[in-house]
């Protein structure tokens, strides 16, 4: 009985619909662990980048010169580092155009801090999505799996005389199988969103607070 109730006999003489839900579930399991590894990785630098640009920005350093060592190496950049070269461009270009309206420029420059933002925040999000899917929809997948392995099961006790627990176990048992894949596919997936969705979240508000201090900053370097 053992052997007969091992789990790859159960998925080799399940019914194809119960196999086709085990395969979609198994598929979005290797890929949000895919995912999860992937957004893990890069959460992890763009907090470092964080971590590495800020002690560099408040060092008292001059600003042109970060801008430029910035610059020079534009594929490293991420994060804080693209938001800051964003609006310091900015204030550059429009200081040349119009020193005058300090306003103007001042706005220009959160405006262009505002689209790299978007863009960087865009990128720390990839995938996120996903994983919420996963998390939410694979349950309900297993379930129906489940819910058709019984009804299968049950379907095939019309054709005999005696019904026995020993004859429906096996076919109960492969539909709880796409119940646990199921879980074993959801459990990791949300966890790993909600995770993910709070460190993306505070590594927003980091962000933000920078552009406001920058955006004091300059004006403050327009006004000498």
């Amino acid at each position: 009985m053992s052997s007969d109730l091992s789990l790859l006999n159960l998925i080799l003489h399940a019914s194809f619909v119960v196999q086709l839900v085990l395969l979609v579930l198994v598929l979005a399991s290797v890929t949000s662990w895919t995912m999860i590894l992937d957004r893990g990785r890069v959460l992890g630098q763009a907090r470092k980048s964080a971590n590495d640009f800020e002690e560099r920005f408040w060092s008292g350093g001059d600003l042109s010169a970060l801008y430029k060592d910035l610059s020079a190496d534009e594929k490293g950049n991420l994060g804080l580092a693209t938001i800051f070269r964003a609006g310091f461009k900015e204030y550059v270009r429009l200081r040349k155009v119009d020193g005058n309206d300090m306003m103007a420029v001042l706005q220009g420059a959160e405006r262009s801090m505002r689209v790299a933002l978007s863009r960087e925040m865009d990128r720390l999000d990839t995938n996120l999505p996903f994983l919420a899917t996963v998390g939410s929809t694979s349950p309900y997948v297993g379930l129906f799996g489940t819910v058709w392995g019984i009804m299968h099961a049950f379907h095939a006790l019309g054709n005999v005389d005696q019904a026995t627990l020993a004859l429906v176990a096996p076919g109960i048992s492969e539909a709880l199988v796409a119940t646990a894949i199921g879980l074993f596919a959801a459990i990791p997936a949300v966890i790993a969103y909600n995770r993910y969705s709070n460190q993306v979240e505070r590594l927003n508000n980091r962000y933000e607070e920078f552009m406001e201090e920058f955006s004091t900053l300059l004006q403050r370097q327009g006004r000498g």
